[in-house]
């Protein structure tokens, strides 16, 4: 079965205000992730293409956990276990289990967006700060901002993946 995606990028507003500005862009972003994956099948999404191992499903993961790290956790303070890592598995988060498909990583990956769009969405101010283990205190602004970069990385391996696979390139 080839994958479809759910989503379709939707270019961020030439003029907003800041909060506006980097959720667009962080959407913007997390739907180009997805289109990287368009019009390929399973073994192709799971297939490890540079010797890291690393496959477009296994940063779909990585930045599903990603993202429940700094907006759940970090953020809002949830105190969740990691979903995939472990202390006896760190790179659980790259890798596609034999049981999962490219279906439930995907909508497992769309679940966090969703559940991270609206706790940015609730806050009332990107000012607003919470503990941080490394800063001391951390602003949303900054979460945000790094979600976006960590997100722009990952597209840039996502499309150098997809050329291995299949010649494909575009942005």
């Amino acid at each position: 079965m080839v994958f479809r995606t759910p989503v379709r990028r939707t270019p961020p507003p030439a003029v907003a205000d800041e909060k506006e500005a980097l959720a667009a862009w962080l959407d913007w972003h997390r739907a180009t992730l997805l289109e990287k994956l368009d019009g390929l099948d399973e073994e192709q999404l799971r297939r490890p293409m540079v010797p890291s191992g690393t496959s477009l499903l296994g940063l779909v993961k990585h930045l599903t956990e990603t993202e429940q790290g700094w907006f759940v956790n970090e953020y809002a303070q949830t105190g969740e276990p990691p979903l995939y890592e472990t202390e006896d598995d760190p790179e659980a988060g790259f890798r596609p289990e034999p049981h999962e498909t490219a279906e439930s990583i995907v909508d497992a990956y769309l679940a966090m967006c969703k559940r991270s769009r609206k706790i940015l969405e609730a806050a009332d101010s990107l000012d607003r700060t919470v503990p941080n283990e490394r800063w001391g205190r951390i602003d949303l602004r900054r979460i945000v901002i790094h979600m976006i970069e960590e997100t722009a990385r990952h597209n840039g391996h996502a499309d150098i993946v997809r050329e291995l696979i299949d010649g494909a390139t575009g942005d």
